[in-house]
């Protein structure tokens, strides 16, 4: 039941039980009761005097001001950042991810990004070795390395990057052609510049580490772009034909090696016919002469008899001078040997039979003139 009802025992719940009415307990009182737990709390007794009273306020500002100055001291550090702390001007800590606490008006806290990637950009006109003006842009994406040189050590980062990087790439770009700078070397000029920049900054303790450094384009001057783009096209008409001629020559180079070595293949092997075939005449002839030293006659009869079959097998016609005669006689082999019926070859070639046929009748045509010759002569 209610506290106001009948019953209720007049409990009252702000401590009002005993009042008429029953009704909200007074703000006076209530301060009044506040005041002596807090005399209570810093050595006044219940039967403190006004002078207490009087104390009261400043107790509690002072109160309020300190669990405020508490509270403002906590500060928040997240997983991607870093917390430079200074104690009066004067670096004291580096504080990582997590909830913190330091004393404010004496402790100054710096939040630092240290996993976000910037980008910063550099643009200009720049000598090449050649003595040969270029417009080049480059892009620089960086992060922060170090919390405490990125704060305390430089005065300006971004200022201190800017001028750094604007000093390697003059130094870089200086010592390149121009032809370099532009199509040929941009890779070895964005490698030096980024190498070159990440030393200033490390001799300045920036606190800044490179991540990569593009150059992002290079051109010479738009009043001299008309004579470079016909370099360049001079230059791409040149890579095409010399790739051209390559192609060329891996086509046509193999073909001649290929038959190089088929006209090296051909004489080694005629050098290997010639000089066994040499071998076999001298070890022939050695055979022969053997036979020779045994039968002279006989081998000197059948050597004449090979000549002439060798001779005669090239020929079609033979003249024959008759001995003791003024008369030559014309023997038509071709036609010999077709009256005898023997089987005619190839080209201008005759048998070895044919000859031998050829021959024999020669001969006794030859002794049957002589013969006669002779006995024309005892006649008379």
């Amino acid at each position: 039941m209610a506290w106001n009802e009948p019953g209720g025992n007049n409990k009252d719940p702000w401590g009002g039980g005993n009042r008429k009415g029953g009704g909200p307990p007074d703000l006076d009182e209530l301060l009044r009761k506040l005041q002596q737990k807090l005399n209570s709390l810093f050595g006044g007794g219940p039967g403190s005097g006004a002078g207490d009273q009087g104390r009261f306020p400043w107790m509690l500002v002072i109160i309020v001001l300190a669990v405020l100055y508490g509270l403002l001291g906590f500060y928040q550090v997240n997983a991607n950042e870093a917390a430079v702390v200074l104690r009066l001007g004067k670096y004291h800590t580096t504080e990582t991810a997590g909830l913190h606490w330091n004393p404010p008006l004496v402790d100054s806290v710096t939040k630092v990004n240290m996993t976000e990637v910037r980008t910063e950009r550099t643009t200009g006109q720049m000598l090449t070795e050649d003595a040969n003006i270029v417009d080049v842009v480059l892009t620089v994406q960086w992060h922060v390395d170090n919390a405490e040189s990125y704060v305390l050590r430089v005065r300006d980062p971004l200022k201190s990057l800017q001028e750094a990087t604007d000093s390697a790439l003059r130094h870089v770009v200086g010592s390149t052609s121009l032809n370099g700078v532009i199509s040929q070397k941009r890779t070895e000029v964005s490698a030096d510049t980024e190498k070159r920049l990440q030393d200033y900054l490390n001799l300045y303790q920036t606190g800044i580490r490179i991540d990569v450094v593009n150059l992002t384009d290079a051109k010479a001057p738009r009043e001299v772009q008309d004579a470079f783009d016909d370099v360049t096209k001079a230059r791409e008409d040149e890579v095409r034909l010399q790739n051209e001629a390559q192609a060329y020559a891996n086509q046509v180079i193999p073909v001649a090696r290929g038959q190089a070595q088929r006209i090296i293949e051909e004489a080694e092997a005629y050098k290997s016919r010639v000089v066994e075939s040499a071998r076999g005449e001298a070890v022939r002839f050695e055979k022969l002469l053997a036979e020779y030293e045994r039968a002279p006659q006989v081998t000197r009869e059948r050597l004449y008899l090979d000549a002439v079959q060798q001779v005669m097998a090239s020929a079609s016609k033979v003249m024959v001078d008759v001995e003791g005669g003024n008369n030559m006689m014309y023997l038509p082999l071709d036609k010999l040997g077709r009256e005898s019926g023997a089987q005619a070859v190839q080209g201008r070639e005759v048998s070895p039979v044919v000859i031998d046929e050829i021959y024999q009748r020669v001969v006794d045509r030859l002794r049957t003139e002589a013969a006669n010759s002779r006995r024309s002569q005892n006649v008379r």
